[in-house]
């Protein structure tokens, strides 16, 4: 629902306004769904915040808490700044149909995002993971996106064959929606919600 990403793109703007704007009711189901919440530059895709969770959680509350998280606490980039909300969209990803790969290749690249564990060469548990569109969007092949999820997890040791055949993959779907600021002015002007 479009109205997903309306209510995240309304909660950042509340947030960033600095009590000058109210935060959104939400107008849709208070369902509970493992969710992330994606921020990207409008003109060229570029990730600004992407920040989800695997714990089924209400909606209203989980999308209002990764609409920030995502897009001000997400470690690989500076917050986001009031002069940029305009430029961005906002995705919501409903994470369903989790299943246990049966080994690092049984996903299909576009159809599965994928949640790795492996234990790294210091002996750590860790996991990473890609939703559905990313390796797609890349273009990589099951093995340019394992690897790239071991480094992503903290890998730092040769990537061999039996370091593959190591990992724990599960597998799952999504369903995605995204919006624009542009969007989100026009279904607010329009008293859709």
């Amino acid at each position: 629902m479009q109205e997903h990403c309306f209510y995240c793109i309304g909660v950042l703007d509340a947030h960033l306004s600095n009590g000058t704007k109210a935060a959104p009711e939400p107008a849709f189901d208070n369902k509970s769904f493992p969710l992330f919440v994606t921020w990207t530059q409008a003109r060229n895709g570029e990730l600004r915040g992407c920040i989800g969770n695997f714990s089924a959680m209400p909606l209203h509350t989980g999308l209002r808490e990764y609409a920030l998280t995502s897009a001000l606490r997400d470690g690989r980039f500076a917050p986001v700044q009031r002069k940029e909300l305009s430029r961005l969209v906002c995705g919501v990803s409903l994470l369903t149909d989790f299943e246990d790969g049966d080994d690092w290749q049984d996903w299909e690249v576009g159809r599965h995002g994928i949640r790795i564990r492996f234990t790294d060469e210091q002996g750590r548990s860790r996991s990473a993971t890609y939703l559905p569109e990313v390796a797609k969007e890349q273009g990589w092949s099951h093995r340019e996106a394992i690897d790239s999820l071991l480094r992503k997890g903290g890998f730092r040791a040769a990537i061999t064959a039996q370091v593959r055949e190591s990992v724990s993959l599960e597998r799952y779907q999504s369903a995605k929606e995204q919006a624009t600021y542009d969007d989100y002015l026009h279904w607010t002007n329009s008293g859709s919600h």
